[in-house]
């Protein structure tokens, strides 16, 4: 006997958007040295964060279930952000959020647009509940703006996705650029605005909340800047009826309360956000002189990561597999005309010695 799938599942490919870190290990028979490719944090949670789990790492940390209703992360939100607790939830990652909102808001057939070589997870969610899905080409690295919403009028678009800072280049487009898309949008089409990386750039960088529109809806994550990407827990803000929308399909249970109780804590931490921005910027600055010492293009990175220009796309893959073999995980673009540069992570000092090292060498 046989079960079948649906036939919307049976046309899917059996693949997931990104291999991890943990199974390139396994294949390569030992662990990596230095883990500069998922664009985590290599400094760590807040100490604040870290005592307050060491402080409820027992019964009322793990054995109970988390608030389903993340009620005092929201309200921690909503005081930081200027909004009302019903403009947020919270769920387990952007990536998680990004499924729930093209189940609440795509049909089987609806168009969706995007930028060619974006966040590929998001095009994971729209394949699997049947949208079509509509690219447009960067602009010099950058997403075009221009381009997406023509797209988006020309395919009667349900969603628009832009990511900024952007994933995979590390570029990012002004606050007046990214206003004057939202400004733009064709009726019925709503824009998903991934910043999991806002926090790298300065409030004025970042277009002003306005929770009235409808159209607009900006997820931000703990997994970059605060350093929880293992602990799965992110936000989305939006107007109210919108957000209504994913309380009526997402898990109420998905966000762990060991995260909800660091993400909070996470909140008060008034040092944690400058002294990650010093590290960060102190690290890119290093990987821009090291690129520039071995003669390589890179892209000036609102990010944790700074993407380099190997030249060719044979030239950046071969790096990357003899990198992975000399235990320094790094990730790529995969999509013309990106792919041939390769995305370095912020690392520790320790970590940055290792790849330093190898990549002079292999580069040589």
């Amino acid at each position: 006997m046989s079960i079948s799938f649906t036939p919307l599942v049976q046309g899917l490919p059996a693949s997931v958007p990104f291999t991890g870190p943990e199974t390139l290990e396994r294949r390569l028979g030992h662990p990596f040295k230095a883990r500069l490719g998922a664009n985590e944090s290599a400094f760590g949670l807040s100490e604040l964060a870290v005592q307050a789990l060491h402080e409820h790492i027992g019964t009322e940390g793990c054995s109970w279930y988390g608030d389903p209703e993340n009620h005092q992360l929201r309200e921690a939100l909503s005081r930081k952000h200027g909004i009302a607790m019903d403009n947020l939830c919270v769920d387990a990652g952007i990536d998680a959020l990004l499924g729930l909102t093209v189940r609440l808001l795509v049909q089987a057939g609806d168009a969706v647009v995007t930028s060619l070589g974006a966040y590929p997870t998001f095009n994971y969610h729209v394949a699997g509940f049947g949208g079509h899905l509509h690219t447009v080409p960067y602009v010099e690295y950058h997403e075009n703006p221009t381009a997406l919403l023509e797209a988006a009028a020309t395919h009667q678009a349900r969603l628009v996705y832009l990511s900024n800072p952007d994933n995979p280049m590390g570029t990012s487009l002004s606050a007046d650029a990214v206003q004057s898309m939202i400004d733009q949008l064709p009726t019925d089409c709503v824009l998903l605005l991934d910043e999991a990386y806002a926090e790298f750039m300065s409030d004025q960088q970042v277009p002003a909340l306005n929770m009235d529109n409808p159209q607009v809806l900006r997820y931000r994550t703990f997994s970059k800047a605060y350093g929880m990407a293992g602990m799965r827990i992110g936000y989305v803000m939006g107007n109210a009826e919108v957000i209504a929308g994913f309380n009526r399909i997402r898990n109420h249970f998905a966000v762990n309360r060991l995260a909800q109780i660091a993400a909070e804590a996470s909140l008060r931490d008034a040092d944690m956000l400058p002294r990650v921005m010093q590290r960060v910027n102190e690290g890119r600055q290093r990987i821009y002189d090291l690129a520039d010492e071995l003669h390589l293009p890179w892209l000036r990175s609102s990010t944790n990561f700074v993407a380099v220009d190997l030249g060719s796309a044979a030239r950046a893959n071969a790096l990357l597999q003899q990198l992975e073999q000399a235990g320094i995980f790094l990730r790529k673009p995969m999509v013309a005309p990106h792919d041939s540069f390769l995305r370095i992570g912020v690392g520790t000092e320790e970590e940055h010695a290792l790849f330093e090292e190898e990549f002079k060498r292999l580069v040589a």
